[in-house]
């Protein structure tokens, strides 16, 4: 099983960008599919993008598509959420989620689908 820690939001205006960590202790997080999801206050947390365990395979919400690339390294236990042209109704709670998925290039998008999350780190666009 793996323990997941955010980091790398903050408060920043719009049109700027953020690079979101999710570093997993653990030796296996290369057994897992990665997911990133966000929460804005007064909103249920929806899915932001997922990632296979090898990389090969992402997937994003129409929100963000072709703004918030995902990439993983497995050697460093961490998977990135690179976030460009960041908008005011980016703003929110960002969490990253696991899924242990062996030998499969399988991602997932429902919340219900991941077992692990991490604690989340705040991310704040003004305008």
């Amino acid at each position: 099983q793996v323990q997941m820690v955010e980091s790398g939001g903050g408060l920043v205006q719009a049109g700027d960008s953020l690079r979101l960590s999710c570093a997993a202790s653990g030796r296996t997080f290369s057994h897992y599919a990665m997911g990133w999801f966000r929460q804005a206050p007064g909103k249920e947390r929806e899915f932001v993008g997922g990632i296979s365990w090898s990389g090969g395979s992402t997937y994003y919400s129409d929100s963000v598509k072709g703004r918030f690339p995902i990439s993983r390294d497995n050697a460093k236990s961490t998977v990135y959420l690179q976030m460009n042209s960041l908008k005011s109704e980016d703003t929110a709670r960002y969490y990253c989620a696991a899924e242990f998925t062996p030998n499969s290039e399988r991602y997932y998008v429902r919340e219900n689908d991941y077992d692990l999350w991490g604690q989340g780190t705040q991310v704040t666009v003004s305008s």
